[in-house]
């Protein structure tokens, strides 16, 4: 029969530092979805709809 390779102990030590990288990345991934909701509203309420597309429009051509 096949034996595990580390222990339960070493397993479970192992796993709150894996779900304190996991929460930290959706944290962060949150926290810049949240900033990139609110420039682009911020954007929206300064310059209404049709300048607000073509700024996002002319920043996709710029970046491509």
């Amino acid at each position: 029969m096949i034996q595990p390779v580390s222990s339960p102990q070493q397993m479970s030590l192992a796993v709150p530092a894996a779900r304190r990288g996991t929460w930290a990345v959706g944290l962060a991934a949150g926290l810049i979805t949240v900033g990139l909701v609110a420039g682009a509203l911020v954007l929206w309420a300064r310059f209404g709809t049709t300048v607000f597309f073509e700024t996002i429009v002319a920043g996709l051509e710029a970046c491509f």
